[in-house]
């Protein structure tokens, strides 16, 4: 059984606009809502693609109750920790003149003790079952870094794998534990080793100090250059595939999908790469956050090539 765990549920609402100009009245020409949380995502995509998966967390409000019921239709079992506050609603914003993305993020959430508490029962008692924990984003009030220590230690405790994806200071914090890959992308990563990431050359050096720091393999997603997989015995450069893009938020939560996916049903490493880069691509042809067509997934697929470095 895949679990996701996404302490900080969200709602994404995106917003198409001809051109972001400051202190003007701007009509969207589009606005599509969607997922988001990234561990969230990597279920809905994997729902697509036809690999059920259990998501784990905190949701409250209307807003929770819609991000469940999208779960839901892609065929996603939920078992959320219901509080009083909101799932919140996070703002992606395309403007179409310069194919530019921003993302306005927002905290609505609190987290009390008391939930904490049923969320961490709750996980225990289904790790036995887990074959694999995708886990990561940010953190609603009430929950330190250290969160990403504990949960993540505890699936590892168990024997079972996890894949990771948040920023600082969460990413510090959850490296501490040891999951089986992280996805940062090169800003992420170069805030964790406190580099700058530039180059393929910059990125190699870093994954390979991550593996060298804390026996972690990082999975890097390096924006239209695709991305760079350091392996404790290798390393591959994945192209991206040229596509026209609608919109690439969520585009990182697919890599995050293929990973747990080859976990999931003890593929290589190679074959999880293979899917992520593939449902990667997919995402970016649709305008929501993290959405995909399972055909074009498979079209895609074959396309990706895994080019050792």
């Amino acid at each position: 059984m895949i679990i996701s765990l996404t302490a900080n549920t969200t709602l994404d609402q995106t917003v198409f606009i001809p051109s972001l100009v400051p202190n003007k009245t701007i009509r969207a020409t589009q606005t599509v809502q969607s997922m988001g949380g990234k561990p969230a995502d990597a279920s809905w995509i994997l729902g697509e693609v036809g690999i059920p998966s259990l998501a784990l967390g905190f949701a409250g409000g209307a807003t929770g109750k819609k991000m469940e019921s999208l779960l839901n239709a892609r065929g996603v079992q939920t078992d959320f920790i219901w509080m009083e506050t909101d799932t919140r609603i996070n703002v992606v914003i395309v403007a179409e003149d310069t194919k530019s993305m921003t993302t306005i993020t927002t905290t609505t959430m609190e987290i009390t003790p008391e939930a904490l508490d049923k969320l961490r029962a709750q996980y225990a008692a289904l790790l036995d079952q887990a074959t694999v924990v995708v886990t990561g984003g940010t953190l609603p009030k009430g929950l330190s870094p250290e969160f990403y220590t504990e949960f993540i230690g505890m699936a590892r405790a168990k024997g079972v794998p996890v894949v990771f994806d948040a920023a600082e200071p969460n990413l510090s914090a959850g490296v501490k534990a040891q999951p089986t890959y992280i996805k940062p992308n090169r800003d992420e990563l170069g805030a964790l080793v406190g580099a700058t990431i530039t180059t393929l050359d910059d990125a190699l050096r870093a994954g390979r100090e991550v593996i060298a720091r804390w026996g972690v393999s990082p999975i890097i997603s390096l924006d239209s250059e695709g991305g760079l997989a350091v392996l404790p015995d290798r390393a591959y450069r994945i192209s991206a595939i040229p596509v026209d893009v609608v919109s690439a938020a969520g585009a990182g939560d697919g890599v995050l999908a293929g990973i747990t996916a080859s976990l999931h049903l003890g593929q290589p490493i190679e074959e999880g790469l293979r899917l992520g880069f593939a449902c990667a691509t997919a995402v970016c042809l649709q305008p929501g956050t993290a959405d995909c067509r399972r055909e074009d997934v498979e079209r895609f697929l074959p396309m990706v090539e895994l080019i050792p470095v």
